[in-house]
């Protein structure tokens, strides 16, 4: 029977604690926000309320962190462009035979005329 027991492992947990100081129209709002959203308190309340917020802030300064990163990465490439491959080469010129098959010089003498 010994060997069939799994191990339970207690894990700890620790918890910081946060105090506040409100006036007493903050904590009247605090609390009939918390009665209205169906919390069983006001502490899950202000809780569930601050660690949504942080995780907005956070997300969107993320968000303007990497649009700013991508912005000079691309700015980066605009202004110093590597080199065209050989593939890209051969792109080019497909596109320029369908777009033009006779080429810029007949182009120019139809001009010309």
């Amino acid at each position: 029977m010994y060997g069939n027991i799994p191990y339970i492992c207690v894990m700890s947990t620790k918890v910081a604690r946060f105090d506040t100081r409100w006036t007493e129209e903050q904590k009247s709002l605090f609390e009939r926000a918390s009665k209205l959203g169906g919390f069983r308190s006001l502490s899950e309340f202000v809780f569930f309320a601050v660690q949504q917020r942080a995780e907005e802030i956070i997300e969107k300064h993320e968000q303007i962190i990497s649009t700013k990163r991508d912005q000079e990465i691309f700015a980066n490439a605009l202004m110093n462009p590597p080199a065209p491959n050989s593939k890209l080469k051969k792109a080019a010129k497909r596109y320029l035979d369908i777009i033009e098959p006779d080429g810029l010089q007949n182009r120019a003498s139809t001009v010309k005329s």
